[in-house]
């Protein structure tokens, strides 16, 4: 059976199920997983899908993909960005993460930094930087997502609006090629906007892989963030856009 006859069946049968795993495709069409793999990346290629580790996932313009699928998703590349971004913030300072699988790993990233304030609704960043005996955290309250840990709502956005942080770091679920930052939840938007507001400076830390996705609800844009942490240039005029707007573009080395 050829790739043109397997390609609109996989696609099928993520339609059907939701996700598809390398190993039961493989059998199902009794090929190998390497030639699955090939038929999954040129669907990831196409946009028609979204590699997860152990098979893939059907994208969707509404809904984001399960929080355990993408703590698998681009790992080394979060891990470089984060790392990157941890070295331009400074010890003795107070700065917000948001909810996200990459503002996670810049929780990893700052378990070496000493005197800092660490406010989040992701309770995730809170039970990862607990480790760190010299970051003091603030646990902002909210309506528990349960799918994620992230708290969202509007008695997060008040309790956002009691502060006054140094640093925001923020992740986004897509980009789009104009340079708005989107997300699927408008309850997590309005956290995200509030969290913006109310820093000195923002960052922005997401992987060349949200240029390839949609989500229907806008953040902002990233003419309004100072500086932008990702693992590959933009496409388009966007990197021509940041200099005007004066958002500098830091590309990690993975």
């Amino acid at each position: 059976m050829s790739q043109n006859i397997r390609l609109p069946e996989i696609l099928d049968i993520a339609r059907r199920d939701g996700r598809v795993s390398v190993e039961a495709l493989a059998a199902h069409f009794r090929v190998t997983l390497q030639t699955i793999r090939r038929d999954l990346a040129e669907l990831a290629a196409q946009g028609r899908i979204e590699r997860v580790h152990g098979g893939a996932v059907l994208q969707s313009t509404i809904a984001n993909i399960g929080y355990e699928d993408r703590r698998g998703l681009n790992d080394a590349a979060k891990a470089a960005i984060a790392a990157r971004c941890a070295r331009d913030i400074p010890n003795g300072c107070s700065l917000f993460l948001n909810i996200g699988t990459t503002t996670e790993a810049v929780a990893r990233a700052l378990m070496r930094h000493r005197d800092i304030m660490v406010l989040t609704n992701n309770m995730n960043v809170a039970n990862i930087l607990v480790e760190n005996p010299d970051c003091e955290i603030i646990l902002v309250g909210g309506l528990l997502r349960r799918s994620d840990g992230g708290l969202v709502g509007a008695v997060t956005t008040q309790a956002i609006r009691q502060f006054k942080f140094d640093l925001a770091v923020i992740s986004c679920s897509a980009l789009d090629a104009d340079g708005d930052l989107l997300d699927y939840d408008i309850q997590e938007v309005g956290v995200s906007q509030t969290i913006l507001r109310q820093a000195r400076r923002s960052f922005l830390v997401a992987d060349g892989s949200k240029f390839q996705r949609r989500a229907p609800a806008r953040i902002g844009s990233l003419a309004e963030i100072d500086t932008f942490y990702t693992d590959a240039p933009p496409p388009g005029v966007l990197p021509a856009a940041c200099e005007e707007w004066g958002t500098r573009i830091v590309l990690a080395e993975g």
